[in-house]
């Protein structure tokens, strides 16, 4: 039986030792990892819970070892947070569910990863880089435009102040971004069109799309984005729902291309929106999406075009298996170990 380590960051865990909750937004509840444990134990692996980075660190250094690793670890601090625990195990040569170090390190800066699809000829909207309150000053793109934090997910620092229109709001909202997260702020376009995230399943040739949704706001939730708040009261806020196929086929070739451009592995999402004239463009993609069986996108947008969460976390296992066999293969043949 194969054995499978679980690393995670447990939101209860952070919040427990006086993290906020906006601080501890993309970790995992509970049940989130209690849903991926016993689904990976019904499909027959053997698991074993082993927890955040540090915890992941105690265990190899103790001698633990696993045939795979689970790994949904968002990290705590600094700009390669993500690659925290692929990186770990690489050193110790152990394989792993999901994107390499470079991958993870390279989509949570959303600045660089915009510019990497840019190259490939992929739509994004325009966007600049602040690092300081100066460089607000020497943005020119055209308004409406829209902030963020360069590094972060679940909608952190966006609610309804991130759509903006004129430089006054800019600088406000700019300045409070970087002294709340203490990183850069990207500033895009604002694209004022419909909004879609694709889920992909597998790596290079063989990645393919689980499904694609539309993500539409109702009357009460915060305007225009799909915020903190939008997300986290999703059941009474958002309405998730297929859209017809000439739409569905445009987004779906555009998130398969930029998967593939960025080296993304086993799972994830590619988040789209369209410009006024209708076109998708590039937003970001999440290759550690969130895997709540009720409340995540993934599974939520795979469950909409009929895959079940089991049928879901059976996809990425075989992708990730594949993915390890290949490379244990390459390496023999190179090397002419058998």
């Amino acid at each position: 039986m194969i054995s499978i380590g679980l690393t995670y960051d447990l939101r209860s865990y952070y919040l427990s030792m006086g993290y906020s909750e906006e601080e501890t937004a993309e970790f995992d509840r509970d049940d989130t990892v209690e849903a991926i444990e016993k689904t990976l134990n019904a499909l027959g692996y053997e698991t074993e819970r082993i927890g955040n980075v540090k915890q992941l660190a105690e265990a190899l250094v103790a001698g633990k070892r696993w045939d795979l690793v689970f790994n949904i670890c968002e990290g705590m601090h600094g700009i390669g947070r993500e690659a925290q625990v692929p990186a770990l195990l690489d050193a110790w040569e152990i394989p792993y569910v999901f994107s390499n170090p470079l991958v993870l390190s390279l989509t949570l800066n959303k600045s660089m990863t915009k510019s990497v699809v840019r190259d490939h000829g992929i739509p994004t909207p325009d966007f600049v880089e602040i690092r300081s309150p100066l460089d607000i000053e020497l943005v020119r793109i055209p308004f409406p435009l829209f902030a963020k934090p360069l590094a972060e997910g679940t909608g952190k620092g966006i609610d309804g102040r991130s759509v903006i229109t004129d430089m006054d709001q800019l600088r406000r909202v700019c300045i409070d971004l970087l002294e709340r997260f203490k990183q850069p702020v990207l500033v895009e376009k604002f694209l004022s069109g419909r909004e879609f995230t694709v889920g992909i399943v597998g790596t290079g040739k063989s990645a393919k799309v689980t499904g694609t949704m539309e993500i539409i706001l109702n009357e009460e939730a915060e305007k225009n984005v799909y915020s903190y708040t939008n997300k986290e009261e999703c059941e009474e806020l958002v309405e998730y729902r297929i859209a017809e196929h000439s739409i569905v086929e445009q987004c779906e070739m555009l998130a398969l291309s930029a998967w593939r451009v960025l080296g993304c592995e086993d799972g994830g999402r590619v988040d789209i929106r369209c410009d006024d004239s209708g076109l998708p463009n590039f937003i970001e993609v999440n290759p550690l999406a969130g895997l709540h069986p009720e409340h995540s996108d993934l599974p939520i947008l795979s469950r909409l075009n009929g895959i079940s969460y089991p049928e879901l976390i059976a996809m990425i296992m075989e992708s990730s298996i594949k993915k390890v066999t290949q490379l244990n293969h390459h390496y023999e043949k190179s090397t002419g170990i058998s």
